[in-house]
């Protein structure tokens, strides 16, 4: 069976994300911006990339290399032409990150955004320890209602099979995932959103640096 992630058009979810009564694509790309530029890297990988909201804000700090990775291949194909002129650093990769996250290659630093939500911690851990990374950001996203974890939106019906894959994130628990595998949390901020939601960012440091560089 596909992935839900799969049948959801670009124009759906960017345009749901951009709305004023969501803002969420607005507040993700203001936080990529920070989390590209607040670590020491030269190799980044970004797990969900969707259609690479936030991938502008690499352009100047010369990494090396770049890994855009989905599950949707419509979504990567907007990745390449929206950024073009990334290629040669840039690199798309169509990878479920449930069953074949050891195709994954290394890099120094993940950013993980609203991804954590739809894979869980476990399949999390073991794509953190693949790509044996020194940092990860990771951004989830914090809801005062759980049962609707989607923001109400003409574009609403268009995610209803996300329920199927949707686990509502607990920082705590997440904290306690990364430190299983040898992160300690570095960072912690929240942005509220317009519709009472918030995204907590939180920033980990793999705590044995030495074995970790590439």
């Amino acid at each position: 069976m596909a992935n839900p992630w799969e049948e959801i058009s670009l124009d759906d979810y960017e345009n749901h994300m951009s709305l004023d009564s969501v803002g969420q694509l607005q507040a993700l790309n203001a936080l990529m911006r920070l989390q590209f530029s607040a670590h020491s890297a030269k190799t980044v990988m970004v797990l969900g990339v969707a259609g690479g909201n936030g991938l502008e804000h690499a352009r100047p700090l010369g990494f090396e290399k770049i890994y855009g990775v989905d599950i949707s291949d419509d979504y990567l194909r907007e990745v390449s032409r929206r950024f073009a002129d990334m290629s040669g650093v840039l690199e798309c990769l169509r990878i479920d990150l449930l069953s074949d996250a050891q195709n994954l290659p290394q890099a120094q630093l993940v950013i993980a955004d609203l991804l954590i939500e739809y894979i869980g911690y476990k399949a999390f851990q073991r794509t953190v320890e693949q790509i044996k990374p020194e940092y990860v950001s990771c951004v989830i996203q914090i809801n005062t209602d759980p049962k609707a974890w989607v923001s109400d939106s003409p574009y609403l019906h268009a995610f209803d099979m996300l329920d199927e894959v949707h686990d509502q994130m607990c920082e705590s628990e997440l904290e306690q995932a990364m430190a299983q595998i040898g992160f300690a949390k570095v960072l912690r901020s929240q942005t509220a959103l317009p519709n009472g939601k918030a995204l907590v960012r939180l920033d980990f440091l793999c705590k044995n640096l030495t074995n970790k560089r590439l």
